[in-house]
């Protein structure tokens, strides 16, 4: 008896869900921040162009 008392507590452990979601969250910002970083190499020489582009523009229009 005392055998299937513990079984069924360990069962019970396995199917408690509670905090469950926050780990969910932690791993998928997680992911995110690692997609993020990843990209930032390819994206920094773009968004410079663009605000090369953009203040030369500014630059000639004022002057």
């Amino acid at each position: 008896m005392k055998k299937l008392q513990e079984r069924l507590c360990r069962l019970a452990i396995w199917k408690d869900t509670h905090g469950q979601d926050l780990v969910e969250y932690a791993l998928a910002a997680g992911l995110v921040a690692v997609a993020a970083v990843a990209c930032m190499p390819g994206l920094s020489g773009t968004v410079n162009t663009v605000f090369s582009k953009i203040g030369t523009i500014i630059n000639n229009s004022v002057h």
